[in-house]
Formats: C-alpha cells, sequence, structure tokens
C-alpha cells in the first residue's frame, strides 16, 4: 500500500486536530478508496458504529488500531471521546458499518460536536447508493435538470407514508428513497397506484454490491414487473422523476413574471432565477426563463 506506486498518497494534508469521515464499502470490498485505506492507517483511533462489524474489515485491510463504539445510542457521549482525543493532538476516523457516515447512518452529531469544539471534519468519500443510482438514472433524472430530494427510509406508518407519497407526486424535483425487502413490494404498488403511469421510475437493488440490479421503468409498469420479478430481496434504492408541469400551471407564468418584476430591482437574473428556484420548487430553465422575460419587458 505505502509503496512506490501509491507515494502521492502521502502527499495529501492530513492535519493533526480532525476527525475524518471515512466512507467504506456497502457489499463490494473492491469499492475501497485507496485514500482512505491510507488515512484509516495514519490515523491514531478509529470510532465505529459496531466495532465487531468494522473489524472484519480492518483486518482484510491489515490495519490495525484503536477502536471505540459510537452508534446512534451513544453517539454524543461518544463524540465527548473523539473530543478529548484530538485536544490531544491525534487524528480520529469515523466509520458506519457501511457506505458514507451520517446517509441514514450515524454521524451528523458527532460531526456537530466536533465541530462546536472548534476541531476539523474531513470527508473522505467512497461508496454510496445514492450516488451510484443517480449516475445510473437517465430519464429519472433528465426532467429535473439534476436537481433531486433525498427521502431517507420509506416510512412504515400510514400517515407519514402518505405524506411522503403527496410531497413525490407533487414534486418537480426526482425524489429519491430506500426501501427494505419486506416492504419493497407493497410500496412499488403504492407508487403505481398515485403516480401517473407515463412517470419515470429507477429500481436499483443491492447496488454497489456483488450481485447488483437496476431496472428503470414507467410508473405504469411496476405492477407486471413486481409480479414477474424473480427476487425482491436486498436493499432498494428508488428514484421517481419529478412532476412535469401542466397546461394550468403554464397560465400562471403572467404571476411568476410579477415575482421576478417585484426582485428584479434588488437582484441580477440569475440571482432572482435562484430565489424563484428554490422557493417556488421550479427548474433552474423556468425560472432563469422568467428573470429573461422580464428584463426584456424592461427594454420595451
Amino acid at each position: 500500500m505505502e509503496t512506490g506506486a501509491f507515494e502521492f498518497l502521502k502527499q495529501q494534508d492530513l492535519p493533526a486536530r480532525a476527525l475524518y469521515m471515512v466512507a467504506t464499502p456497502i457489499g463490494n470490498l473492491g469499492d475501497v478508496t485507496l485514500r482512505a485505506l491510507h488515512v484509516l492507517n495514519t490515523v491514531d483511533g478509529i470510532a465505529c458504529e459496531d466495532t465487531r462489524h468494522s473489524a472484519a474489515l480492518l483486518q482484510q485491510f491489515g490495519i490495525h488500531k484503536k477502536c471505540i463504539a459510537l452508534h446512534e445510542h451513544n453517539e454524543i457521549s461518544g463524540a465527548q471521546t473523539v473530543i478529548q482525543h484530538l485536544a490531544n493532538n491525534e487524528r480520529w476516523a469515523y466509520i458506519s458499518d457501511a457506505g458514507t457516515p451520517g446517509i441514514s447512518d450515524p454521524g451528523a452529531r458527532l460531526v456537530n460536536e466536533v465541530e462546536k469544539a472548534g476541531f476539523r471534519v474531513i470527508p473522505i468519500p467512497g461508496a454510496s447508493a445514492i450516488a451510484a443510482a443517480i449516475s445510473a438514472s437517465g430519464s429519472a433524472m433528465l426532467s429535473s435538470e439534476g436537481r433531486f430530494q433525498f427521502l431517507g427510509f420509506w416510512p412504515n406508518k400510514t400517515k407519514e407514508r402518505d405524506a411522503y407519497l403527496q410531497d413525490i407526486s407533487g414534486s418537480k424535483k426526482t425524489s429519491l428513497f430506500f426501501e427494505s425487502p419486506h416492504h419493497i413490494r407493497e410500496t412499488l404498488l403504492l407508487l403505481a397506484n398515485h403516480l401517473e403511469p407515463e412517470r419515470k421510475v429507477l429500481v436499483g437493488r443491492e447496488l454497489t454490491k456483488k450481485f447488483e440490479q437496476i431496472v428503470a421503468l414507467d410508473a405504469g409498469q411496476l405492477t407486471q414487473w413486481v409480479n414477474d420479478a424473480e427476487s425482491l430481496k436486498g436493499e432498494f434504492v428508488i428514484l421517481v422523476a419529478g412532476r412535469q408541469g401542466s397546461k394550468d400551471e403554464a397560465s400562471n407564468h403572467s404571476q411568476l413574471l410579477k415575482w421576478a418584476k417585484a426582485l428584479s430591482p434588488y437582484l441580477g437574473s440569475k440571482e432572482i432565477a435562484a430565489v424563484l428556484s428554490q422557493t417556488l420548487g421550479l427548474t433552474k430553465k423556468e425560472a432563469y426563463q422568467a428573470a429573461l422575460d422580464v428584463k426584456e419587458a424592461k427594454k420595451q
């Protein structure tokens, strides 16, 4: 690992008194990065979501470091232990059971406490089912111009589930969420019943693992796909394309222009577009066009 071919790793700045949030493989050990291995070999200690689970990964790559458990039940107290080590001029890493820490895994509270204590937090990127799904989504991302909302794990409670469905159905952004094998059938059938038949949906199963599967469908095809599927085992990532604007929405263009006109004395076209996009849920293209329309109207 530290031989000539990888000398460039030693050029990476690894300051002391810093916490390194290290992404680890989700199911395919080949996804571990050279940088992650270098950091884990360099730090003074590693906080793990589950020390027993992480021990197998560390042993696989010959990494022998002091490890402490830091999970959702002791994240605050565990953070204080990490902070004490950082105060002693040490480097520490945090790894969750799999994937990127802080994404539906512990890590956010740890980062917050470390930053409040005045220490640096440095991300070491790697495997992410979210990034993998988006990179292979194609049509599910086109309509939203790359914008998406990550909703975490699909809820089991009816009230929360209905809120998710409403959010996904109405959003112009691509919606992305995780689902377990125990509920995937029910969830996909719900989507089939609530979405327009032509809405694009991507189903990713076991992404970044050894036997992954990616299927792009229209919502109207989901029921048939579920019934024909050979296997619904494994962890799922679902992407639902954003809602397309209707003719009725086009008639609201004059109201949109009023917003843009009110902002024009104070902001440039790009800034107006950013405000309209964020507050009204428009695509960047729609928002920027409204800003340009107001600018052209002023010239006349």
